[in-house]
């Protein structure tokens, strides 16, 4: 990989893997009383045992499928709130704005398909499972993003080319406010969440409603510049949404294809490594790859031991290696660990059939 790749990798995948320090969460066990205490509750799920959580492949994908389920519902009725809107204003802005909202919203049926998918198990056709589903969702939610930008700024221009009056300036404002709180509230929700479970598709979606949101304010501010007397604020701010859109289609379509690529945060790898490495009876480490399948991440490494340990033993040294990756790094469903005897190199008979 190229220098920038990785840090690219770096800055998508970081947050969701200190392996160090976050492990294990402290949690605020008080319960908020109010309004407060019920968004706190819908948008953040008490547990008293954050590491099951994470740990656990299962818990991993419900979580990831509750995430789904909510944020539907919470875009959803932003969506037709401000849907009622535009047809009280006839804004090109606003209406631009709804469209990516309900797309945005509809993503959420591919994500929870996937994640309905990753459960199954793995079979004689799909011998590593249906995690991969997770990662065709993504470009689902790539190709809704693209065609969400070419519609709302096709329709801005159309505007530009032949205005139209816009009316009820305040409630216009009004449902830019609207679709702000509620796509804040959805994007801090869907990133927590996508970090917490190690999924890129969910993660790049919480972008993609923060976007919105902050598109939705823009919606407020070409209210305001109608009302102040410039009439084509409204299809200029639009135009500006779907310039906006296209940024975030090139940033998710950025996440979607380093997942497809294969490629990790170096940090994971240095973590595989680190590991293996402490583990009692091991020698070196060579050869560590990872990568991820859906939100599950598996690794292959090579690890040498003294050279006149019988089979068992370096068996028994594998399998521990294997057990401490297990528990100590993050999203790691399994390990591939291959045993090399300490010492000559014992890989001359394949070692041409290696690609450089």
């Amino acid at each position: 990989m190229t220098g920038d790749h990785e840090h690219n990798a770096h800055d998508h995948d970081h947050d969701a893997h200190d392996h160090d320090h976050d492990h294990h969460h402290d949690h605020d066990h008080d319960h908020a009383t109010g309004i407060r205490g019920v968004l706190r509750d819908i948008f953040r799920p008490h547990s008293h045992d954050a590491s099951d959580s994470i740990d656990s492949a299962l818990e991993e994908t419900d979580r990831g499928i509750r995430a789904v389920k909510i944020s539907f519902a919470a875009l959803f009725v932003t969506s037709i709130l401000q849907l009622v809107v535009v047809v009280l204003t006839s804004s090109i802005a606003l209406l631009a704005d709804t469209i990516h909202n309900f797309s945005d919203a509809l993503t959420a049926v591919p994500l929870f398909i996937a994640f309905r998918l990753s459960r199954r198990p793995p079979n004689r056709r799909y011998t590593y499972g249906y995690r991969r589903a997770e990662d065709l969702a993504g470009v689902f939610i790539v190709a809704m993003i693209a065609l969400s930008s070419v519609v709302a700024g096709w329709e801005a221009i159309r505007r530009l080319i032949h205005p139209q009056r816009v009316d009820h300036l305040g409630a216009l404002l009004v449902a830019g406010l609207i679709g702000f709180v509620g796509n804040e509230l959805v994007a801090l929700y869907r990133i927590r969440e996508g970090n917490a479970i190690g999924s890129a598709a969910l993660v790049a979606d919480g972008h993609h409603a923060r976007t919105d949101g902050f598109t939705s304010l823009a919606v407020a501010l070409g209210a305001v510049g109608v009302w102040a007397g410039f009439d084509r604020a409204d299809p200029i701010v639009g135009l500006g949404i779907s310039i906006v859109i296209f940024a975030v289609l090139l940033g998710a379509a950025r996440q979607i294809y380093y997942r497809l690529m294969d490629a990790v945060d170096p940090i994971i790898v240095d973590a595989v490594e680190r590991v293996a490495r402490a583990t009692e009876g091991v020698v070196d480490v060579s050869a560590t790859q990872a990568r991820w399948l859906g939100h599950r991440l598996v690794a292959d490494l090579a690890i040498t031991v003294e050279a006149n340990l019988p089979v068992r033993d370096g068996h028994a040294i594998a399998e521990q290696v294997r057990h401490r990756l297990q528990h100590d790094v993050r999203h790691l469903d399994d390990a591939n660990v291959h045993v090399d005897p300490e010492g000559a190199d014992p890989h001359q008979l394949t070692g041409h059939h290696r690609h450089v």
